[in-house]
């Protein structure tokens, strides 16, 4: 298969799973006329804004990949992953965090809604989460998102370490831990989550579980690659904010020359992890070249 086909393969499957999570999204959350509006409304500017839900379409295809049987996709899990991911955008762009207008190409939540109902907008949005989790009945995945979500090496962890090291000389080792929190927490978990509902255990879930820190290291690079070279027109939001506020990044740290190599070497690895999946592990490999080689 050709370059351009096995692009247009990947492009239809994402839009497809996509279109998958955002019927059931819709179905999810609260509608819009539902009392009280305003809250209702704002959640749903933020979830339906134009995400390209990267963490449900990982937690479908790795529970995809580690069923040997057909068996019922875990949707309901893959939405949760998206309201808890929603909520940390709306709260990251709030005027005492990153302070940013524009997210997913639309304003922000609190631009449109003003600030107190952002807060409140993304404080439904994880509750709704773990509401729908409850529903899945499994408490150890539960477990493991909240854990993600949390403040030891999760994702409210790393935000408050990327606060704190604003405007600071910061060395590899808090970049690694600031986004391995940040970010890599939450699509770690998304990996582990559709492993584990799928009955994954033992090499398998070790594996999975691998890649998973890969692809979240991956996102996060080609992200502070994309900060430097992307426009805010491409990225949906604001570009080169990261240099404006001296943010901790893997250019800023490493150099740009050499984030790139990292996030070449890094996509080595996460296809590496998926070897012993040839077929199984079709659809991880092409989210790993895509998330590799994104330019938004």
């Amino acid at each position: 298969m050709s370059a351009s086909a096995v692009a247009a393969s990947i492009k239809q499957r994402l839009q497809s799973r996509q279109a998958q999570v955002d019927a059931r999204l819709q179905e999810l959350l609260p509608p819009a006329n539902e009392q009280p509006q305003s809250i209702h409304q704002a959640m749903r500017h933020s979830v339906f804004a134009g995400g390209k839900r990267v963490r449900p379409i990982l937690c479908l295809e790795t529970a995809a990949a580690a069923t040997v049987e057909p068996g019922a996709e875990p949707l309901d899990l893959a939405c949760a992953l998206e309201c808890i991911h929603t909520y940390s955008l709306i709260h990251d762009d709030l005027p005492a965090l990153d302070n940013d207008d524009l997210r997913r190409g639309v304003p922000t939540c609190h631009k449109v809604y003003g600030e107190a109902i952002a807060i409140l907008a993304g404080d439904a949005l994880l509750t709704l989460a773990f509401q729908i989790l409850a529903g899945s009945g499994n408490p150890r995945i539960i477990a493991e998102i909240a854990a993600a979500a949390g403040t030891v090496n999760g994702m409210i962890g790393g935000q408050v370490v990327d606060l704190e090291s604003e405007r600071k000389v910061v060395d590899a080792a808090t970049l690694e831990y600031i986004h391995r929190s940040k970010t890599g927490a939450l699509l770690g978990a998304s990996v582990r989550s559709g492993a584990l509902i799928a009955g994954a255990g033992g090499a398998d879930l070790e594996r999975f579980t691998e890649y998973g820190r890969q692809v979240g290291l991956l996102f996060q690079i080609v992200d502070d690659i994309l900060d430097v070279e992307g426009s805010s027109e491409e990225l949906g939001k604001t570009a080169g904010k990261d240099a404006k506020q001296q943010k901790a990044t893997y250019p800023g740290v490493h150099g740009l020359e050499n984030a790139h190599r990292m996030a070449e070497q890094t996509l080595a690895s996460c296809l590496k992890t998926l070897e012993p999946l040839p077929e199984r592990g079709k659809w991880l490999r092409e989210l790993a070249l895509y998330i590799g080689n994104r330019k938004t």
